[in-house]
């Protein structure tokens, strides 16, 4: 592998997981169990591979849809993973920094605390980055994002002349761009995940299921990015 072709920051849609679970016959929502231990080990191979970001898709606003069974499920993944990473040695040793992108504020509070602790805790960590969307929408994003300027708008602080894309960017969750995104789960859509900041990125489909993914699935498209040319419309 060419390390001058390895991505900084890459995006993951992690799907597939009810699909899974299905197929060993079990409940749909015990996959999530099973794509919680496979993002442990992404974070390793990401550092293994040289790669400084992620941004994971993990909640959707949709999401909030699901049956109520499978939601508390989730509400529980998240709650005793997160506990788990306040005591991860790796934040530490590797200087990773936790994000948590999208309304937050809708998650049960106690996970908003942990969210929120995460970030407080990780803040002057500067060597890797993951953020994880959570409550996360692409539109919800620009809706969000318009939301604010319009508040700056109002009290002077911005001038409407002076909006550019870049006084856009710095107002959505993150401004960060990655440049390659993966989707598992074998559909070839991107499903309302970074609408903004992807216009550029490396688009990767995979049919192999998120609880399936492996280190050889990152290098092969890890690969496969370096050996793209990227245009940039020029």
């Amino acid at each position: 592998m060419n390390s001058t072709n390895v991505p900084r920051h890459i995006g993951i849609i992690l799907d597939g997981n009810r699909r899974f679970s299905k197929r060993l016959m079990l409940k749909p929502w015990m996959g999530h169990e099973w794509g919680a231990k496979k993002v442990e080990k992404v974070f390793d191979w990401c550092q293994e591979l040289g790669i400084r970001e992620i941004t994971l898709y993990c909640f959707s606003m949709q999401n909030f849809d699901r049956p109520k069974q499978e939601f508390d499920f989730l509400m529980n993944v998240f709650r005793e993973n997160f506990e788990k990473l306040k005591t991860d040695p790796r934040l530490e040793q590797n200087g990773i920094r936790l994000n948590f992108i999208g309304r937050i504020h809708l998650f049960p509070a106690e996970i908003q605390a942990s969210m929120r602790h995460l970030m407080e805790q990780t803040k002057n960590h500067d060597q890797h980055i993951i953020n994880f969307a959570m409550a996360y929408g692409g539109r919800e994003e620009v809706i969000d994002a318009v939301k604010k300027i319009g508040e700056q708008i109002k009290r002077g602080d911005v001038d409407v002349a002076n909006i550019n894309e870049e006084v856009f960017s710095k107002n959505l969750y993150m401004d960060h761009e990655p440049d390659l995104i993966i989707r598992t789960g074998g559909d070839c859509r991107t499903s309302n995940f970074l609408i903004w900041q992807s216009w550029y990125s490396e688009w990767f489909f995979l049919e192999k299921t998120w609880p399936e993914f492996e280190k050889e699935d990152l290098i092969n498209v890890v690969n496969e990015f370096g050996s793209r040319q990227r245009r940039f419309g020029k």
